[in-house]
């Protein structure tokens, strides 16, 4: 399997991943789990066009579009913030943050190793 379908495959999941994390703010909001009923509805439309966006990454991967893969590294450099922040700070959880360290870089690692695939074969000519 080439390395750009596994690379996809883990953008694609972690797309999967941010549309569960809409759903779960839209019950947050339905249970009556939030202060501002205004700022959760805007929350889970940024989140569910985030997800989007991330879909179309993977997408793009797949079908070996290079704004896909970079859209992508994007998205896994974002993702290992994220889980930086959850490891520091008054309520640091280092079980959460690796739970959303560990898939970011093994889609990093995938990205690059597809965009290096993807890249024009040098010749030297000597």
């Amino acid at each position: 399997m080439p390395v750009r379908l596994l690379a996809a495959l883990v953008v694609g999941l972690e797309a999967i991943g941010v549309l569960a994390l809409a759903g779960w703010q839209v019950v947050a909001l339905i249970g009556g789990d939030t202060d501002s009923v205004v700022s959760s509805v805007a929350l889970i439309v940024l989140t569910v066009i985030g997800a989007a966006i991330i879909g179309a990454f993977a997408v793009a991967t797949a079908r070996d579009v290079s704004a896909g893969r970079s859209g992508g590294i994007v998205t896994q450099l974002l993702i290992l913030s994220v889980a930086i922040g959850a490891v520091t700070g008054e309520w640091a959880a280092p079980g959460i943050a690796l739970l959303i360290a560990a898939p970011a870089v093994v889609g990093l690692i995938l990205l690059v190793l597809a965009v290096r695939a993807a890249a024009p074969r040098r010749r030297d000519d000597d």
